[in-house]
């Protein structure tokens, strides 16, 4: 080992000296490990936000920090190599991890062991064995942020290219057990919930990686290419987390270029993902139609413009599941919707057109409502739900 800078010869430790501290720490790493993950998730509220997996990713780091420093402090000549620490845990954890938390790992863990020396060295050994620590965690503060940069290189390169591939197989509904286990090597974790959305692309390469940290500490997995000028996001969650998807998209909404942004329908796995992805390709294309709609907007609340511009399934979802939910109701409901708009509205005339009384009407409304999910006092569900009986007839006649 180098000549610990503040000390001088005569105060270097021999050989045997260094071994043995080196085994009294050794023999301490399993209680100075526990000890600082127990000060990590006192001082630091973002490891309590972590999961189980990562949570024990960091684990396995604070122990190599702890097992490289006994290592190099017990062999003399030995250089210190900070990336052996973050190789310890899978590359995913410097995604959920910044560097800025790296270093609130590595500064607790120094304190840590630096708390314990009184108990563990004698006090003639505790100078040399505290500047070993100060030189060693030098060298790996600085070795993070090598490791970081590193591994923002590979992601732009190698990472970005198998994304790339990932997300356009997922899209055209090639997503087989390769593309599976691709997905995993990037950190996905084949969530039970998955949506593709598709909006404009960023100007800058930093905004998908703002927005795939903003979403992962909302607990969703995300896989992004951009595509021309288009990005295509796919989106992981819980199940059952629909809304929940269009409001994470709504807040990384910023991070999309200019233009709409077309949230496609929920799936259960990456092999279905292309039903989402065909969901908001149609949307998007179809949205300019729509120029008040919500930014982002669920492809199926454009129903109406997919159908208008070609799209079979929008129009089969209008006639089917909008219509023939009517119909299957009872043919009053659909009586009472058509003749709402032609009467402008609810009211006496709704009613005498009808031969009804005015609360019969209102009960239609609320049973139409009920069924469909669409109000007809409400303009744009009135529109949807004229479009949907005309295509109804259409396809039913």
């Amino acid at each position: 080992m180098a000549a610990i800078p503040g000390i001088g010869r005569g105060w270097q430790p021999s050989t045997r000296q260094r071994a043995t501290i080196a085994k009294r720490l050794a023999g301490a790493a399993a209680d100075l490990t526990t000890e600082a993950l127990a000060q990590i998730a006192a001082r630091h509220p973002w490891f309590g936000e972590l999961d189980a997996e990562h949570r024990s990713w960091v684990t396995l780091v604070a122990r190599a920090g702890i097992d490289g420093f006994v290592h190099w402090f017990a062999e003399e000549g030995r250089d210190v190599n900070p990336s052996a620490v973050f190789d310890a845990a899978p590359r995913a954890l410097m995604r959920r991890i910044t560097l800025h938390q790296s270093v609130d790992l590595i500064r607790t863990t120094i304190d840590t062991v630096e708390g314990q020396l009184e108990s563990l060295v004698g006090r003639g050994d505790r100078p040399v064995v505290f500047l070993g620590i100060v030189q060693y965690s030098r060298e790996i503060a600085f070795g993070v942020a090598e490791v970081y940069a590193r591994a923002a290189e590979a992601r732009g390169g190698w990472d970005a290219r198998l994304e790339a591939l990932v997300v356009d197989a997922v899209i055209r509904g090639e997503a087989d057990e390769t593309v599976l286990s691709r997905a995993s090597a990037l950190g996905w974790r084949s969530p039970a919930a998955i949506t593709v959305t598709i909006g404009g692309a960023p100007a800058k390469d930093s905004a998908v990686e703002a927005m795939r940290r903003l979403v992962g500490e909302r607990g969703f997995d995300l896989l992004a290419s951009t595509q021309g000028d288009r990005l295509v996001v796919v989106l992981g969650g819980p199940s059952g987390t629909a809304g929940t998807a269009l409001s994470v998209i709504t807040e990384v909404a910023e991070y999309f270029g200019p233009g709409q942004i077309v949230v496609g329908p929920e799936v259960s796995d990456l092999v279905e993902a292309a039903t989402s992805a065909r969901g908001a390709l149609s949307g998007i294309r179809a949205a300019d139609a729509w120029p008040s709609a919500p930014r982002p907007v669920a492809a199926e609340d454009l129903l109406p413009e997919r159908a208008l511009a070609g799209d079979g399934h929008a129009r089969r979802m209008l006639a089917r599941e909008i219509y023939g939910q009517l119909r299957d109701a009872g043919a009053d409901l659909l009586e009472t919707l058509v003749a709402y708009p032609d009467n402008s509205g609810p009211g006496e005339a709704t009613a005498r057109s009808l031969f009804v009384h005015p609360n019969t009407v209102r009960y239609r409304l609320r049973r139409i409502a009920e069924v469909s999910g669409y109000h007809p006092a409400d303009a744009r569900s009135a529109y949807v739900l004229r479009l949907a009986v005309t295509l109804g007839r259409l396809m039913t006649s």
